[in-house]
């Protein structure tokens, strides 16, 4: 069930609707979480028995880990959960990566293997549940939080269809607390929410697909044919239809969370402002970013065992990252450039972090630029079909290439005008948020931009994609 859909808005009224008569509270609960299920079922029924299976074994290990009498026990519990999220999601989503690579592995030392067909249909937001649910019982065995004492909390911690299939990632110390008592929503968060759903609605339908996809689709379908302007052309399109695609379902599930009185923390604050990378990912889906950090990079030793090992971590944090987004090299790739900058990025900050132009406004202003020419190379290796056309658009893009790929004047001026723009947008915004800049505008200017918002919803509407980071 997309958000964007005719069919979300009747399911969400209806749900909101019961949601807020007088019921139990628990009663209420109930209702969300028999809700969420349905909201996932909506794509693929059997797929629901996933997530029961790793409610139910995250439930029953968090459970024991205070009870086990020694570290074995308490390591063999833990191992149970990571065994089982991680062996879901393995299997699901890197069953035919791990078989196809065997194959070509086989074939280079000249072994003719041909097996069965192996089709595994992957499970919409399996990636999403299965780090949030283990993060709970990673937390409970470090003793940083108490297990549940309610499995329907518990239950809707997991399935809160909200962010349930592309997040953000929340932790269990931030939404279980708020399953304890009633969620009171006031005019004025039920108005915002609402608010939030429209633009968030705004940025997925007009701004990424309506706007911004068709370009980038067109360039990429024909990057070996591709000349300079047409190939930055298509990947500006494309660094604005992912952050308008993810910010727009984040800010979507923001909103229809606060709808119903639970906050979910922010999953984008202006990445396109990032000067360079750390701060780019302090922007960018933080849930994740977050995620690496405390349950990896840390543990891998974070930047405690000398510059060597602190490069080390970063490359292996990022290169899981980027495999995190999808079974496929060219995200390992994606993910390896990152891990790349970061590690280049921490011995240039010690050594010219304290000169008086990097400070300044005109040089910060620079580096961000930098920043942002940096993310666009890592975004052709993601959005591209494959490595030969990621190098084919990158040679374009530097030395020129044929350009048989014609676009019109008109979308060129709009992918520039909206870069522009979000470019701009994103600086002035850098270190503020959007309540802070509706609070900062007068009414009538909300409004206006909230009319134009939905008219142009009307008006211009998409062509019903699914959001991008479903497929992860």
């Amino acid at each position: 069930m997309l958000f964007n859909s005719l069919t979300f808005l009747a399911f969400f009224a209806l749900v909101l609707g019961v949601y807020r008569l007088p019921l139990p509270w628990r009663m209420k609960k109930l209702h969300l979480l028999i809700a969420s299920y349905l909201f996932y079922a909506a794509w693929n029924p059997p797929f629901v028995f996933l997530i029961w299976l790793s409610t139910i074994v995250d439930w029953y290990v968090a459970k024991r880990l205070p009870t086990a009498t020694s570290e074995v026990q308490r390591k063999a519990l833990l191992w149970t959960s990571i065994g089982t999220n991680l062996g879901l999601l393995g299997f699901f989503k890197y069953g035919n990566f791990l078989l196809d690579n065997f194959v070509s592995l086989a074939a280079t030392v000249g072994i003719d293997y041909s097996p069965p067909p192996f089709d595994i249909i992957l499970p919409v937001g399996i990636s999403f549940y299965t780090f949030q649910t283990l993060s709970y019982t990673i937390d409970v065995y470090r003793r940083q939080l108490e297990p549940s004492k309610s499995f329907l909390d518990f239950a809707l911690f997991v399935t809160f269809f909200p962010q349930l299939v592309a997040g953000p990632i929340v932790r269990a110390a931030h939404f279980l607390p708020q399953c304890l008592s009633p969620r009171k929503v006031s005019a004025q968060q039920l108005g915002w929410g609402l608010t939030l759903l429209t633009i968030g609605l705004f940025e997925k339908v007009v701004l990424a697909d309506r706007w911004m996809a068709p370009v980038a689709d067109q360039v990429y379908a024909g990057a070996l044919q591709a000349g300079a302007i047409t190939a930055w052309v298509g990947t500006l399109a494309f660094s604005a239809q992912i952050f308008f695609d993810f910010a727009g379902y984040s800010t979507c599930a923001i909103g229809v969370a606060l709808c119903m009185g639970f906050a979910i923390p922010d999953n984008f604050r202006f990445p396109y402002a990032a000067i360079g990378f750390s701060d780019f990912w302090r922007r960018w889906h933080i849930s994740l970013s977050g995620w690496l950090r405390d349950y990896l990079y840390i543990p891998l030793g974070g930047n405690k065992k000398g510059q060597a090992r602190t490069r080390l971590n970063l490359m292996a944090t990022m290169l899981l990252g980027g495999l995190w987004h999808g079974a496929a090299w060219k995200f390992v790739m994606w993910g390896g450039l990152h891990g790349l900058y970061l590690a280049v990025e921490r011995p240039l900050k010690q050594r010219f972090g304290n000169l008086a132009w990097v400070n300044a406004r005109a040089g910060q202003i620079a580096l961000a630029l930098v920043t942002y020419v940096l993310v666009l190379i890592a975004w052709v290796f993601f959005r591209a079909g494959d490595f030969s056309s990621a190098t084919a658009l990158l040679q374009a893009m530097f030395l020129g290439g044929p350009n048989q790929v014609l676009l019109s004047g008109f979308a060129t001026t709009r992918v520039i005008a909206i870069t522009v723009v979000l470019l701009t947008s994103h600086w002035l915004l850098r270190d503020s948020s959007l309540e802070e800049l509706a609070a900062r505008v007068p009414p009538w200017t909300r409004m206006l931009a909230l009319g134009v918002m939905l008219i142009l919803l009307v008006l211009v509407p998409g062509d019903n994609r699914a959001f991008i980071y479903f497929q992860f």
